[in-house]
């Protein structure tokens, strides 16, 4: 570890240094999809990505001479500790070479930092937050992710371990096929049919006429649906209006189902074409040298996009068991199925979540994949002399 050191990152090289770390990781990895280099740059900003108004982060980055071998990032989210009245601190866009030393150097700066501001123990990785990509690939590495999945090398499990974390929460990943006529299983038609016969019951697809206030009532319902899940945090006005914006070009509305009860919003899920699929054709960047080369591949990798992925979905409290998940369910399979697509992945789904499990399965997914969150506690800064 003498040749190795550990480095806040300041400034757009370091940040850039940062955000290309893991291409030489991934070089003989035939299932990472790269993310798109402007879309991370913006993520990481403080000017542009609202988490930092609210949160606050500061990037690592280890070194062997120049040549970047591993990151991480820190950060604090106060909605977190409030939330679930802990200091607890968060790790999170972990990417590192297989050696357990570089690790512990990364994970020990970012913990300094995190103990330095009050936190108690560390959480992660998130990615910033549950909103975001969280969790570590554990299981399941026989293919690529879907869109704003994690993936990395199975060896992480064990940096992770061998630095002292021990597992939090599983979040698990149901995979299955999207029949050609869009039919779904006996036992989800008859509790779609048990909703749909209620006169106050209305399951409707997105009206793009009234995109905002259709996410606004979205919103409603995640906010009451996911209140009490393991490591939520409220979205800002701020965050929710940048993530409109950012799924606007991903959205189909027919893909996007809302349930509404006696006019009211009672339910909704939202299904996203897999555009992993387009992105593994840009390679990380939609432009070369000012060409347009990646966007290109992209724009004609979209045309044979053949997956989704139901990546929220959600029942407000007073109207649960009534059906309409299951109807949710039907018309947006319904939809997926008229418009070509022929797979869809449920996640993630938190491991203890046994309705949000029973609907996949009774859609006929199986369980493909695993990410985990990790946790340990952290010592206490040592007091300053006065």
């Amino acid at each position: 570890m003498t040749d190795v050191t550990v480095t806040p990152v300041r400034g757009r090289a370091a940040t850039t240094a940062f955000i290309r770390m893991p291409r030489a990781l991934y070089r003989h990895d035939p299932h990472w999809v790269a993310p798109l280099e402007h879309e991370l740059r913006a993520c990481l900003d403080p000017r542009r990505n609202p988490f930092h108004t609210t949160g606050t982060a500061q990037l690592f980055l280890a070194l062997r001479g120049t040549t970047p071998i591993g990151r991480v990032a820190a950060h604090i989210d106060p909605r977190y500790q409030q939330r679930h009245e802990e200091r607890t601190g968060h790790i999170g866009f972990f990417e590192c070479t297989d050696d357990p030393a570089v690790a512990g150097a990364l994970f020990a700066a970012a913990e300094r930092w995190l103990t330095t501001r009050g936190a108690d123990r560390v959480l992660g990785p998130l990615s910033f937050t549950t909103n975001d990509e969280c969790g570590l690939l554990v299981e399941g590495f026989d293919g690529p992710p879907t869109v704003q999945m994690p993936h990395n090398p199975p060896y992480y499990a064990g940096l992770f371990t061998a630095c002292g974390f021990t597992k939090a929460k599983d979040l698990h990943t149901f995979t299955g096929p999207v029949p050609a006529d869009g039919e779904v299983p006996a036992v989800i038609r008859r509790a779609a049919q048990r909703a749909l016969t209620d006169p106050a019951v209305r399951i409707r697809p997105l009206d793009p006429r009234r995109y905002d206030a259709d996410l606004a009532a979205v919103r409603r319902v995640y906010d009451e649906a996911w209140a009490g899940n393991y490591a939520s945090v409220p979205f800002t006005d701020a965050e929710f209006h940048h993530l409109g914006r950012r799924l606007k070009p991903l959205l189909v509305p027919d893909l996007l189902q809302i349930a509404e009860v006696g006019g009211e919003p009672a339910g909704f899920t939202l299904w996203l074409p897999d555009a992993n699929q387009a992105l593994a054709a840009a390679r990380g960047r939609l432009t070369t040298y000012g060409l347009p080369i990646g966007l290109v591949r992209a724009a004609r990798a979209r045309r044979r996009i053949t997956r989704t992925r139901a990546s929220t979905s959600g029942i407000t409290g007073e109207h649960r068991g009534r059906g309409l998940m299951a109807a949710l369910f039907c018309r947006a399979q319904q939809a997926a199925a008229r418009l070509g697509y022929t797979e869809n992945e449920y996640s993630w789904i938190l491991e203890d979540n046994r309705d949000a499990a029973r609907h996949a399965r009774a859609m006929g997914a199986v369980h493909t994949r695993t990410h985990r969150l990790y946790h340990r506690p952290l010592a206490p800064a040592p007091a300053t002399a006065s």
